[in-house]
């Protein structure tokens, strides 16, 4: 498995996981992404984000805006390291980033850990 940057081709595969249902409910925020606003933001923040690649095939992402990571694993590819690795080598590249998980997104919670990170605080809302 590698890690390669996420050049316009990749574009569109990282909208479509984040739009995809079986991962949405663990981002904080839940949005349907157009191709255009994709397109905005990646101009914006693509040098932030990287592609874990397998088997020549993209299986998930991982990017840290504003020190913030977010991190995807392509549905097929879950529970089997992919998250851990792409933790793994985005804090190589910024050590000083932090991550921002739902408490119930459990499989976050156990990758983040594995990798080091702690908990720190907890937002309550209603």
């Amino acid at each position: 498995m590698r890690l390669v940057d996420c050049t316009e081709e990749y574009w569109d595969f990282v909208r479509v996981l984040r739009n995809d249902p079986e991962v949405q409910d663990g981002f904080i925020e839940k949005a349907n992404i157009s191709s255009q606003q994709q397109k905005e933001y990646m101009k914006k923040y693509s040098h932030g984000y990287k592609i874990a690649i397998r088997e020549n095939k993209p299986v998930g992402f991982i990017g840290v805006v504003n020190d913030d990571i977010r991190v995807c694993t392509s549905p097929d590819s879950q529970g089997k390291g992919v998250g851990k690795f792409m933790i793994n080598e985005i804090i190589k590249i910024f050590p000083n980033a932090k991550a921002k998980i739902k408490i119930d997104n459990k499989a976050s919670l156990k990758a983040f850990e594995s990798c080091g990170f702690k908990k720190k605080y907890y937002i309550l809302e209603l």
